[in-house]
């Protein structure tokens, strides 16, 4: 039995606000990002490793230059349609913590909740892990890191039942340099805000210098053919084309992911009703037409064919255009460049874990100030080691469409959210409004849906016919099932602290 004591504490639990919306630290943020400065943050988030590593692998699934270049464009529409989604949201909730708050006003504390966990779990690790992947695979130009031979890296083989098998020792060489740099940006975050903030500045610019050199040069080198934007040997066709295009799509997502940041932090940008909607559409609008134009610079200097076989085709198109030192450069730069994103990622993602631990709806010890550096030092530790354990067990290719395949089962809840505020909140003021209403959300969700379907299924498809190891989006949805139970037993036990703290 009770006493009168914990009884009133129950009544006063039932309902509690099991997921704050943001740090308690966040009403004292000022708004000091202006138009400019948010579109920035949206192109920097966006252009990363996939635009360096994805058309090879798009190229491949595609088979012809036409439809590389129109599933870029097609992805950048869609992507543009649910940026403008989430512009009406965050111009109508202008508060720091983006998609957590918005879920909690939609759906409630559990959908909330597996957000928060398969940000963590999935969407921002492996991101980082993918990333880190990338950084490492084009240092390899430069360090020529060690590889075990195939019968050695097939002796290890983890399995996981039903999803596929993981091979651990698989290019251990760039595995272990991906390692290395997730701990050593994990460091840099955990002794220092001002270190990392810095070292960001820096390689954003210089990120900025290499899209445009490699575009630049490229083009103006004259060794290319603009023959090569249409000739294609085999191309897909009928239902292999449409299968095709799905899966390409993965990709182009992949390398256009990173829009929905923006919303993070909201509630420090001026005159978030207007300059939220406008970032977003003018920052996904350039990186679109970034993207045409870095492949039709690939497909300048190379056949389609020679960028499906390239494994760095970044690297590939720069040596034919301006020689091996030009490729020693864009290695190089490109190995800055997602630096960059790796230690943006590391400082940004880690934050909405300290959160959740912090107040108490996650690991408790996630949510810990680190005394003498005032970094969320802990949260940062288990970032590093869960992206470690990613790299270890995975490829490029498997973190990034798991990861992918994750954020747009989000992005498809975001858009039939945008229907329920409408009905929940009618009231509430909209300073934006999404183009198109209702037929634009719908358009998005139905493409979303299909996007989602047609993925499994070649996921299942692909690792029936043993053209890849694991089934990437069930694997995904697994890692994000495991927050469910977790959603119930640390709603206990808060309450538990709770209870136990009021009869103190």
């Amino acid at each position: 039995m009770l006493d009168g004591k914990h009884q009133q504490w129950r009544k006063r639990l039932k309902p509690f606000p099991y997921l704050p919306v943001m740090p308690k630290t966040a009403p004292s943020l000022v708004p000091r990002i202006g138009f400019w400065s948010a579109t920035s943050v949206i192109i920097g988030s966006i252009i990363g490793a996939g635009i360096f590593m994805k058309p090879s692998t798009m190229a491949a699934q595609l088979g012809s230059p036409i439809w590389l270049v129109l599933v870029w464009i097609l992805a950048g529409i869609f992507s543009l349609l649910g940026a403008l989604i989430y512009a009406e949201l965050g111009a109508m909730m202008p508060e720091t913590g983006g998609i957590y708050v918005y879920f909690r006003k939609m759906f409630g504390d559990f959908v909330a909740f597996l957000f928060g966990w398969a940000a963590f779990s999935v969407i921002n690790t492996a991101a980082v892990a993918a990333i880190s992947f990338v950084c490492a695979q084009y240092a390899d130009y430069f360090l020529h890191l060690p590889r075990l031979s195939t019968a050695v890296e097939n002796k290890v083989v983890w399995t996981i039942p039903f999803i596929g098998d993981l091979h651990p020792l698989e290019n251990i060489g760039v595995k272990l340099l991906a390692v290395l740099l997730v701990i050593s940006l994990t460091a840099l975050n955990y002794i220092s805000v001002k270190a990392g903030s810095a070292f960001q500045v820096i390689s954003t610019f210089l990120k900025v210098v290499v899209i445009g050199a490699l575009i630049f040069g490229i083009f103006s080198a004259g060794d290319g053919s603009f023959q090569n934007f249409i000739t294609a040997d085999h191309p897909k066709q009928g239902w292999g084309l449409l299968g095709a295009i799905a899966v390409a799509m993965t990709g182009a997502f992949y390398a256009y992911d990173g829009w929905i940041n923006v919303t993070y932090i909201a509630g420090e940008i001026k005159q978030p009703q207007k300059n939220i909607p406008r970032s977003l559409a003018v920052g996904v609008f350039l990186c679109i037409l970034i993207y045409v134009l870095v492949n039709q610079a690939y497909l300048y200097v190379l056949p389609i064919n020679k960028v499906a076989g390239s494994s760095l085709v970044a690297s590939d198109a720069f040596t034919i255009a301006m020689g091996s030192t030009g490729a020693a450069i864009v290695n190089a730069m490109i190995v800055i460049c997602t630096l960059g994103a790796i230690n943006g990622n590391t400082m940004a993602t880690a934050r909405v874990t300290y959160a959740m631990g912090r107040d108490g709806v996650f690991l408790p010890w996630a949510g810990k100030t680190h005394t003498r550096f005032q970094t969320p030092g802990n949260a940062l530790i288990l970032h590093g080691a869960w992206t470690c354990m990613f790299i270890i067990s995975g490829s490029f290719d498997m973190l990034a469409d798991m990861f992918v395949f994750i954020t747009w089962i989000v992005y498809g809840l975001g858009a039939v959210g945008i229907f329920l505020l409408r009905k929940k909140m009618p009231d509430q003021p909209r300073p934006y409004k999404i183009w198109g209403y209702p037929v634009v959300p719908i358009l998005f969700i139905a493409f979303t849906g299909f996007y989602l379907v047609s993925t499994v299924y070649n996921d299942v498809s692909n690792y029936l016919a043993h053209r890849q190891p694991v089934i990437n989006s069930l694997l995904g949805m697994i890692i994000t099932a495991i927050g469910i139970p977790l959603y119930f037993y640390f709603k206990r036990t808060r309450r538990s602290r709770l209870i136990q703290s009021s009869s103190l």
